[in-house]
């Protein structure tokens, strides 16, 4: 397993991800649920935090450095007393987590529900081509409307009961992948339906296809001549948390719905039902002749193959046996001095415990006794659930370093937890990024805070969920 590769290539620098975006710049000062932002509703947008005045006629280089890194999302429920709460601590949430949207799972094969809330006027829509989402600056997410679409979506897609659609289903045709997203339910005047009240959130995929390409093609020039932009580069990381989590959720959703076109067991065309979230092998094809098509175990039992998958990671922050340093690993190609904690992908049939001791082993030599589980990332490149843990070894001999078992590592090291204090304050960054202004070179860097890498180190030095294991948890009052 690869020591972060799907994952620590997520942090890459703003710099990469927006170097053609150096015309865009952040707009106004504005709030959303927790992170104070509000939408503005006349373009469809959410509001980050405003640059400074001369921030038009800033470079590219320039612009990279004043886009801070955005908010983490706010706990759930925070504001609510438990026993858990008093004793563990307050949440500890991701970014891509916390989602602010009602996602309704149970009403997602509702075609009345769905119907609905795709032709309502309060229904937004987040426009991804290849996967990259229409924005209007490097972090503003920009929403479009069923209007905006039409010349690609003229007709509701949920306007006939989903047996119609599967008995008449022609894998000739072919319209945009959508994914119901959820109810912002904030929006007290939005589609209602039953007790459920909230503005409707979609995904689209508009990446031209052979039929429609050319009005895809037409309506993605459209915007981008209107001074919207797709992101460019894999990923996006700059988004407010809320927003993030959204534009997560879709990302993954329409991945999955684009790699799984045919089907795993008899190789046919599958249907995207379900409001996106489940793909099925239609027993008919009206464009063949006959339309029968050869008996498929996924129509008959529960399977795994028409619905979205999420691959299990696990990122470990490992102590040593005294609880005063920290197993850090790096790999050749990183930049000098920056470090990350160790991961890997869950192997089937093993448990995240048993995975966090095997991977640690497999990559560092080092052999663990106790393993906590302490949060979790989502992570849509393409469809990761990063399971963090805090791990501790027994005994000096368990921590001995040997890179002789797996090769990827250039290396291993035990540092003070002092020195990763102060890399927490003075050097952290993103892989493409300088080092902090305050940064002393030689000195340890580290992943951004928008990297739960970041959160598990984090929490050795800042109290809270180590309060009383490590020193400088113990003594600290965050």
């Amino acid at each position: 397993m690869k020591l972060l590769f799907l994952y620590m290539l997520t942090v890459v620098s703003r710099f990469h991800q927006f170097a053609s975006l150096s015309r865009f710049v952040p707009k106004r000062v504005s709030s959303f649920h927790a992170l104070g932002a509000t939408r503005n509703t006349s373009s469809h947008t959410l509001s980050p935090p405003p640059p400074s005045a001369s921030a038009t006629s800033q470079t590219v280089g320039e612009m990279s450095n004043y886009l801070a890194p955005p908010e983490l999302p706010k706990p759930a429920h925070v504001d609510r007393d438990s026993a858990l709460g008093r004793k563990f601590g307050k949440e500890v949430v991701n970014y891509f987590g916390s989602s602010p949207l009602n996602r309704l799972s149970f009403l997602r094969e509702d075609h009345d529900f769905v119907a609905g809330a795709f032709a309502h006027p309060s229904t937004k829509f987040i426009a991804y081509k290849n996967l990259s989402p229409l924005i209007d600056s490097p972090t503003e997410i920009h929403y479009v409307t069923w209007e905006d679409l039409k010349s690609i979506l003229p007709e509701n897609p949920w306007a006939k009961p989903e047996k119609e659609i599967i008995d008449g289903f022609d894998s000739s045709k072919a319209e945009p992948q959508l994914v119901f997203l959820g109810l912002d339910e904030t929006d007290k005047d939005g589609y209602t339906f039953k007790n459920y009240t909230g503005s409707p959130h979609f995904a689209i995929d508009v990446t031209p296809k052979k039929q429609y390409q050319q009005a895809a093609e037409d309506l993605s020039k459209k915007w981008l001549d209107s001074g919207l932009k797709f992101v460019e580069g894999m990923r996006a990381m700059n988004f407010p948390a809320l927003v993030a989590a959204e534009y997560a959720q879709g990302r993954h959703y329409l991945d999955w719905n684009a790699r799984n076109t045919y089907c795993g067991t008899c190789g046919h065309k599958t249907l995207s039902v379900n409001a996106g979230a489940k793909r099925v092998c239609p027993p008919k094809d009206q464009s063949e002749d006959p339309p029968e098509r050869d008996a498929c175990s996924t129509r008959t039992t529960l399977s795994n193959l028409t619905f979205p998958r999420t691959d299990p990671t696990i990122i470990v922050a490992v102590l040593s046996h005294d609880s005063k340093r920290l197993l850090l690993g790096r790999q050749k190609r990183w930049p000098p001095y920056w470090f990350s904690t160790l991961a890997g992908f869950i192997e089937p049939a093993e448990s995240v415990e048993d995975a966090v001791r095997r991977e640690v082993w497999e990559e560092s030599g080092v052999v663990l006794s106790r393993v906590l589980i302490h949060s979790t990332q989502p992570w849509p490149y393409p469809a990761n659930l990063m399971i963090g843990a805090i791990a501790q070894v027994a005994s000096p001999e368990d921590e001995k370093i040997k890179l002789d078992n797996d090769p990827e590592l250039e290396m291993a090291k035990w540092f003070e937890l002092d020195e990763i204090k102060e890399a927490l304050e003075n050097g952290v960054s993103s892989l493409g990024e300088a080092a902090p202004s305050g940064y002393k070179e030689g000195n340890l860097r580290l992943p951004p805070r928008t990297a739960i890498a970041n959160q598990l180190i984090s929490s050795v030095v800042e109290g809270g969920f180590l309060e009383g294991v490590t020193p400088l948890a113990t003594k600290s009052n965050m």
